[in-house]
């Protein structure tokens, strides 16, 4: 048995609660957990804007080491470092066929398998996969990614979907150039790690804008050469601070259609905008025919950072020992698992970073 937090219903309250996990089958790792983080889709999950299948175990950005491992498990073994990969993409189908595997059409067919019970015999389902919220998890074997030496394994749970998605985003989906300007639009974990990605590329200047004031010293601490308080006047404010034409790029890490439209709005003609955040399925934004040809500017959505985690990771753990990406600046809240609720309500009202559930040795 396993302690872990429990969705029983969208918009229920969680339970904290012992769960019976099997050991691996054929194909699946079972993983002790050091530490997960809160994510704000794991907030989505919570509150239906993602409508997952439940009862579900939350949690998906995770690290820890293999316990054991099923039948014909080939690529980590008992003892082995790793972080969660969510998304994990089949390799065969007509999207990974294209070479993009973050598309892949049965990246989530894990949440709909049960892959533990309650005491009672209920079957569970493991939250976008990975069930990170628990001491312990089981995954199949492509849902786990060997992590590299020289890498704190509590923090680097971040680099399973945060940190992942903030850098590719820049790397992969927008593929920024050096000396290129920037703006992020909502400053949470993925919007704080977009920040330090942004820095790395060389990007300049990089704005930050978020609603609450509080977050302009970690923006700036993270990068950002400039903060801006969100409102109605925020284009204009972009383009002060880009001579007058608005920023090459444009990340928008909220999910929302007003700030959809805001970042839109705030890039130069011909300019690119890359929506990082998830939204809610009734709520549009909106063009005109005539701005779409005038600016000529380019909207496209980010899944998981259009990142390949087996290739992706071993190039961030060379950032993190050379000293260009700082893990532990993200984390503003280290909890346990009975504090999981009260972080839902901090993310929830825009405070703070990255919340960081840490297990015991």
């Amino acid at each position: 048995m396993v302690r872990a937090v429990l969705l029983t219903d969208v918009g229920a309250p969680l339970q904290i609660t012992e769960i019976d996990l099997p050991e691996p089958g054929p194909g699946r790792v079972r993983v002790k957990l050091a530490a997960a983080g809160v994510c704000h889709s794991d907030l989505s999950l919570s509150n239906g804007v993602l409508r997952p299948t439940t009862p579900t175990v939350l949690g998906h950005e995770g690290a820890g080491t293999v316990v054991s491992v099923g039948e014909g498990v080939s690529s980590v073994r008992p003892g082995d470092r790793v972080v969660l990969n969510w998304a994990p993409a089949c390799g065969h189908c007509h999207l990974c066929g294209l070479g993009e595997p973050w598309l892949c059409e049965n990246q989530y067919a894990a949440t709909t398998e049960p892959y533990a019970a309650l005491p009672d015999g209920t079957a569970l389902y493991p939250g976008l996969g990975a069930a990170a919220f628990a001491e312990e998890t089981v995954v199949h074997e492509n849902a786990v990614v060997p992590l590299p030496e020289g890498v704190d394994l509590a923090s680097a749970a971040l680099l399973g979907c945060a940190v992942l998605t903030g850098y590719g985003a820049v790397h992969n989906a927008a593929r920024l150039r050096t000396g290129e300007s920037a703006v992020v639009f909502g400053l949470g974990g993925v919007g704080l790690a977009l920040l330090q990605s942004l820095r790395i590329a060389g990007a300049a200047p990089i704005i930050a804008v978020d609603v609450s004031p509080e977050k302009e010293e970690l923006a700036r601490r993270h990068g950002a050469t400039d903060f801006l308080l969100s409102d109605e006047q925020t284009p204009k404010a972009v383009r002060r601070l880009t001579g007058g034409h608005g920023a090459d790029h444009a990340f928008e890490c909220v999910g929302r259609g007003s700030t959809i439209r805001a970042a839109w709005s705030s890039t130069r003609r011909g300019g690119r905008t890359t929506v990082v955040g998830i939204g809610g399925k009734d709520d549009p934004v909106a063009f005109s025919a005539l701005e779409v040809f005038h600016f000529a500017r380019t909207l496209s959505g980010c899944c998981y950072g259009n990142s390949v985690p087996a290739k992706d990771i071993p190039v961030l753990a060379e950032h993190v020992r050379a000293g260009r990406l700082d893990l532990e600046s993200l984390i503003t809240d280290r909890i346990t698992l009975d504090q999981v609720p009260a972080a839902f309500e901090r993310m929830a009202a825009g405070h703070g970073g990255r919340s960081l559930v840490v297990f015991e040795p």
